[in-house]
């Protein structure tokens, strides 16, 4: 599938509407109090840059967000593609924009939290795919059944390059 992936606001009617769509999909999988949600104001804070793809029409079918946490750490968020583009790439593409930015930005590391279970297996898989590894819980995320979470070593792997 062909899209275009940009730096887009997430303050669009869309955008809005991928994030609810991603909402909607998280709900049943864990309880809220295990949901780490950003709401599209708080992803417009300029420590967040957010990724759209776009198919041929123009149409928003996934996003993927970097959160800084200050020089040393960067937190993937948001990574949702729409269910008819799944298994096309569209999620790859969108990570790979991610941690090209973390590394232009010089982060020795990326991090993210994802849910458990049958729901977020193909997340899971995208992630180990990548070269994200299994680590425990970082920055405030409390350690729980209902939480995965996974480490990029961009450090590592430049020394390796």
């Amino acid at each position: 599938m062909a899209v275009t992936i940009a730096i887009e606001t997430p303050l669009q009617d869309d955008v809005r509407a991928l994030v609810a769509q991603l909402n909607d999909h998280l709900l049943p999988l864990s309880p809220l109090e295990f949901q780490f949600k950003m709401t599209v104001e708080q992803m417009a804070d300029s420590a967040t840059t957010l990724f759209v793809a776009r198919n041929a029409a123009g149409k928003a079918v996934g996003m993927g967000a970097l959160k800084m946490h200050g020089p040393e750490l960067g937190e993937v968020k948001r990574m949702f593609t729409l269910p008819e583009v799944r298994g096309q790439r569209v999620g790859r593409l969108l990570l790979e924009r991610i941690v090209d930015l973390a590394r232009e930005r010089k982060l020795p590391v990326v991090m993210l939290e994802t849910g458990t279970g049958e729901g977020m297996a193909e997340a899971h898989r995208l992630y180990t795919r990548y070269g994200f590894t299994p680590r425990g819980p970082f920055l405030d995320y409390p350690d729980s059944e209902w939480s995965a979470f996974f480490e990029l070593n961009l450090a590592a792997a430049a020394r390796v390059a």
